[in-house]
């Protein structure tokens, strides 16, 4: 029986994190949000293909096809508070440029949790499908929190729903409490 527990708590430590409509955490858990059901950490092959850059986000979530995601990350890039509309107004021309046939449905700052966040949503034409991505973007401990919801217009309309209630679920420590961030996510 001993041996057993032994077994079954190795097994439980090593294995490989899967997000099963379950909290997701990062920096120790000053951030959270809720994963939709199924979600797991994709894998290296498949991120490597999903993201053709060495600026790509650390950390991904999503189905089983990968055609729906979660990234999220904290990037060493800072934009104040008080500067978000300017940081706006430079992402709606940045990426208007780099992706070709975007279509914006939201570009604007949003109040959420106590903090001001970027919101933009948009879709494109990519080589083999359409996309549709909103992402949230929040100053963050002299840092930049991100998230990139993204989806193929085929399957976000299964995941709309459910990607909608993991932004809504997005919590952040209160800003008084943000020192420097932890090297790595909680799970």
């Amino acid at each position: 029986m001993r041996a057993s527990l032994l077994v079954l708590s190795f097994l439980l430590l090593f294995s490989a994190p899967v997000v099963n409509a379950k909290t997701v955490s990062l920096d120790g858990g000053r951030i959270t949000f809720d994963a939709p059901e199924g979600f797991k950490r994709l894998p290296k092959e498949v991120l490597d293909l999903k993201y053709l850059s060495s600026r790509a986000p650390k950390y991904v979530i999503g189905n089983d096809t990968a055609g729906t995601s979660i990234a999220y990350d904290i990037k060493d890039n800072y934009i104040p508070e008080e500067e978000l509309e300017q940081g706006r107004q430079l992402f709606v021309k940045m990426l208007g440029r780099l992706i070709p046939g975007i279509k914006w449905k939201e570009k604007k700052l949003i109040e959420k949790n106590g903090r001001t966040w970027i919101y933009l949503e948009m879709t494109s034409t990519a080589i083999d499908t359409d996309i549709h991505n909103i992402m949230l973007i929040t100053p963050y401990k002299g840092k930049l929190l991100m998230f990139n919801f993204n989806s193929t217009k085929e399957e976000f309309k299964t995941y709309e729903k459910a990607l909608r209630k993991s932004i809504k679920s997005i919590k952040v420590a209160p800003k008084n409490s943000e020192s420097k961030p932890d090297p790595a996510p909680a799970r």
